[in-house]
């Protein structure tokens, strides 16, 4: 313990580094265990489309959509999602919705707009695209 206080005392610039990456670990966790969005690999977004009857919403430009998108997705411009425009989909806010983009990240946000616009089902597709491709899922064009 006595080592641990010498070498913190000379490498004071390392140990706030470590504190801080600790401190970011620990609240990252704890976000993503208290978060009402949820992420599903892609057996789970399997298991929700075939009993659920889950609608999936690609949230991927067009030219992306047209190039080969998960059977039965719906997809929606960006630019509407953006603006915070979901007027298509009122008729689904109880439906279970799994948003899907390119790899994950964009269709968090998106995700996030929709539970505060009341929603009641929302997952994102950790992954994306890429994970349900990497996976060799069926595909359309």
């Amino acid at each position: 313990m006595d080592q641990l206080i010498e070498f913190a005392t000379n490498h004071y610039v390392l140990a706030a580094i470590f504190v801080a990456l600790l401190l970011a670990l620990i609240f990252s966790f704890f976000a993503s265990a208290f978060s009402k969005l949820k992420e599903i690999s892609t057996h789970e977004a399997t298991l929700l489309i075939n009993k659920e009857d889950a609608m999936v919403l690609d949230i991927r430009a067009v030219a992306e959509f047209k190039k080969g998108h998960i059977l039965g997705a719906k997809q929606v411009k960006p630019e509407l999602l953006n603006k915070g425009d979901f007027s298509s989909l009122e008729k689904q806010k109880a439906t279970p919705i799994i948003v899907v983009c390119a790899m994950g990240m964009t269709a968090k946000r998106t995700a996030s707009q929709m539970l505060k616009a009341g929603f009641e089902k929302v997952t994102v597709l950790k992954g994306g695209m890429n994970a349900w491709q990497g996976a060799n899922l069926p595909t359309t064009k």
